[in-house]
């Protein structure tokens, strides 16, 4: 296991609801001391209400200065300007982001230091801590996102995966493209809470209030509402089967006009709720979503939330993903409206065994599993 190392964590909020950063940091803290860099210059800002929000609860963290939310971890919200176009506000980034994480490091670093990176616009930063190992954490395909600038993307990701000493993926799409760059790029494929979620089979959990006044059948879906969520193909369920509600949980993109599904009965937005509670609802639903538009981004998405229905023994619809069709045992695949209500009426009515089965699948697939994993891929033969 990876001991002793001070961490460097190049990735997004902190505060974002749990990703596989967020469980693959917990984990190594346990060992290790994190230092998370709270970090988004890749995308350029917009003047829409999310980005806004965003700016200002950054500019928050900014003053609130180095946090510690829980053991050997701690969390720096830098000073950069987020205009990846231009070259001197570039210029600028290096040198203020580069000169906080020293400072922060004279406070806290234990040990030798690694750099892990989960965004693809950190290679400037290389060589300024005297790092011993560089890992590229790689769970999307960046430059396919919206509002980022695809060309520079592109040109920072390869020089990241240049300079890596492991590149890891968690899709085969992913490995397949990086590999041209590192041929050290693997294949380690998300985790899952297991425990977290298992107990919506495991403990009588109360229902949630927010679902109390639903009735079943509960269709569910978590996770942020962003524009590859394809919602207008629940709307279409939704207006055939008006004695299906369908739930959805998460924080919705301002870019995404929720009226015409609002209006629909049998279609309910919850908001973000906080992890602890997932399993809770898990338990009070039937069936466990994830309507991803089939498109260049999400050909390389590999879905946390599939382990965590499974672990909660929520049978699965999912549109065609390459990384969902390797579950296609236990995960019921829809193309179309039509597929996707065959089936719902076909397995609708599991059985409590059932989802006691569909949960044990998920066992061996936790993320101390997979740090184990990417352990082995980065030290060899030194650690065996």
């Amino acid at each position: 296991m990876i001991k002793g190392k001070t961490i460097l964590c190049f990735a997004s909020g902190y505060e974002a609801p749990p990703t596989s950063k967020h469980h693959v940091m917990h984990i190594l803290a346990e060992h290790n001391r994190i230092l998370w860099i709270n970090y988004h210059a890749s995308r350029a800002p917009t003047a829409s209400s999310s980005d806004l929000l965003y700016m200002g609860k950054k500019l928050i963290e900014i003053i609130k200065g180095l946090k510690n939310p829980r053991k050997n971890l701690f969390v720096l919200t830098p000073l950069v300007i987020p205009l990846p176009s231009s070259s001197l506000a570039r210029k600028l980034n290096r040198f203020l982001l580069i000169t906080q994480i020293r400072l922060a490091l004279k406070k806290l670093r234990k040990g030798p230091v690694q750099v892990w990176s989960f965004t693809p616009d950190i290679a400037y930063a290389l060589g300024q801590f005297n790092e011993e190992k560089v890992v590229y954490y790689c769970v999307d395909d960046h430059a396919a996102f919206t509002g980022y600038d695809t060309e520079q993307v592109l040109k920072d990701e390869e020089d990241l995966c240049r300079k890596s000493d492991l590149v890891i993926t968690t899709a085969m799409v992913l490995q397949e493209k990086k590999q041209g760059w590192n041929p050290n790029t693997v294949l380690v494929t998300h985790g899952v809470d297991f425990h977290h979620f298992n107990r919506a089979v495991t403990e009588d959990l109360p229902c949630p209030k927010e679902l109390e006044g639903i009735p079943h059948p509960r269709l569910g879906f978590f996770g942020l509402i962003r524009d590859w969520v394809d919602v207008d193909l629940l709307w279409k369920v939704a207006q055939k089967r008006p004695d299906w509600h369908f739930v959805l949980i998460g924080d919705a993109d301002s870019s995404i006009d929720l009226g015409k599904y609002k209006n629909r009965e049998n279609m309910y937005f919850l908001g973000r709720k906080n992890y602890e509670d997932l399993p809770a609802f898990c338990r009070h639903l039937d069936m466990g979503l994830i309507p991803f538009k089939v498109n260049e981004l999400t050909h390389a998405v590999n879905p946390i939330k599939l382990r965590e229905y499974l672990s909660a023994g929520l049978p699965v619809i999912s549109t065609p993903m390459p990384e969902v069709l390797r579950y296609k045992h236990l995960t019921h695949i829809v193309k179309n409206d039509l597929e996707f209500e065959q089936a719902v009426e076909k397995h609708l009515n599991n059985s409590e065994q059932d989802r006691e089965k569909i949960s044990t699948e998920m066992e061996k697939e936790t993320w101390a599993h997979k740090i184990i994993l990417i352990d082995k891929f980065l030290y060899g033969a030194e650690h065996r």
